[in-house]
């Protein structure tokens, strides 16, 4: 079977749904190909930030959010080793009224909250891809997605939203990601009483090892544990396992509150996986677009998670090609994809240097307060990266990505 389609994404994650609901606000119909058989909800929660809530915004659904999740209010670090506390500079500067402007949120309901967006049938599941080609039509090229099916569909437009291990990326010849040597345990601690921890987001620092501790509303908390990467036959074990591993080894030494926690795990949200990342220069000189084809998300921009932008920046990438795409139409009355060539270029100029920095800066903030117990890299973590650079990183968390145009919904072009 063959079908026709002016915009394809790939993957129905953050970035793929995000910018499907953004090109459904400017008038054009995507087809998203998921090879799953249904919204992808593994990883407990995740933390979004000011950025992440202003390119919501832009979509038209933080609303449908915001009033769910408790802005985060107070952060403090503890230092394992001296028992020290200290309270994160960033946190108050971030927001003029004392917050964070952070929120933590289920990614299930993000997910089901950008799906609730798209018209009927957008979501196509269980569609694995088997290859990738282009072939040319007159003055432009159209991209061939073959899925395992045996279904063919042409695209004018073809966005990579895959993930870490993207095969778009992989076509437009983009270097695959690599494996930073860390590994993350993620889960979600349910208390039916509630729990103490108010809105106040908790993190603690020792040599080779940093965890957190972020409410997601009064009765649920998102807990991380980030370390060297452990044994392979651990990283698919089974949630137990992983559990009792980090209460009774990696984390042993824990204060008695984060160590409760970790019990209270619902131990279905529970995940143990390698931290990859994308060499950042692989980013700022890569070809992230060709013709009709470029990439959103982790599939341009993997990034380990030490400023939790991953999933931030896969919003504002949304609201950026639409943005860029919504132009197109403007300038030439339609969906011309013939002049798609220019106008993902313009949109991966736009990010190229965003994503550049916050996979550079992502990096050096685990590799500083991870590092070694040896005096100088103490001082360089606690004295200088807390005292003076972190506060200015939180800028990175303030960025505006933009709005969509507003204009009456246009026919679709042929």
């Amino acid at each position: 079977m063959e079908v026709v389609e002016d915009v394809v994404i790939v993957g129905a994650g953050i970035a793929g749904l995000a910018t499907a609901v953004a090109l459904t606000r400017v008038g054009v119909k995507a087809l998203v190909l998921e090879r799953s058989d249904g919204l992808r909800a593994t990883g407990a929660a995740l933390i979004l930030s000011r950025n992440a809530w202003l390119a919501l915004d832009a979509l038209g659904v933080s609303h449908k959010l915001n009033f769910m999740y408790p802005f985060i209010k107070e952060a403090y670090i503890t230092n394992l080793e001296s028992g020290a506390i200290q309270e994160i500079s960033a946190a108050r500067r971030a927001s003029g009224n004392g917050g964070t402007r952070s929120r933590a949120v289920h990614r299930k309901a993000l997910l089901e909250t950008l799906a609730g967006e798209l018209p009927t049938n957008s979501i196509r599941f269980s569609s694995k891809l088997t290859e990738i080609e282009t072939e040319s039509h007159l003055s432009s090229s159209i991209a061939v997605v073959h899925l395992e099916d045996r279904t063919v569909i042409k695209a004018k437009v073809l966005i990579g939203c895959d993930g870490v291990h993207s095969m778009v990326a992989s076509s437009l010849g983009i270097a695959a990601p690599i494996h930073s040597g860390r590994s993350a345990v993620r889960g979600l601690a349910v208390f039916p009483q509630g729990h103490c921890l108010k809105d106040e987001m908790h993190q603690f620092i020792g040599t080779g090892r940093r965890a957190g501790l972020v409410p997601v509303n009064d009765k649920e908390i998102y807990w991380f544990f980030t370390c060297a990467s452990p044994d392979k036959d651990l990283l698919s074990g089974d949630p137990r396992v992983i559990q009792r591993e980090v209460i009774e080894k990696y984390a042993k030494d824990f204060p008695e509150l984060y160590l409760d926690v970790v019990k209270h795990t619902d131990l279905s949200t529970l995940t143990w996986a390698p931290l990859m990342f994308r060499y950042p220069w692989n980013v700022a000189f890569g070809n992230l677009s060709k013709q009709n084809i470029t990439v959103a998300g982790d599939a341009m921009h993997p990034m380990t998670p030490d400023l939790g932008q991953g999933g931030c920046a896969a919003l504002e990438d949304a609201v950026v090609l639409g943005r860029h795409i919504a132009t197109s139409i403007l300038q030439n009355g339609g969906l011309d994809h013939a002049k798609m060539v220019e106008t993902l270029a313009n949109y991966i100029e736009e990010r190229r240097w965003r994503a550049t920095w916050l996979i550079t800066w992502s990096y050096l903030t685990g590799w500083v307060q991870e590092g070694g117990s040896l005096w100088g890299l103490k001082f360089v973590r606690d004295a200088i990266f807390y005292g003076l650079i972190f506060k200015n990183i939180g800028s990175l968390m303030e960025y505006d990505c933009g709005k969509l145009p507003i204009f009456p919904f246009l026919e679709e072009s042929d």
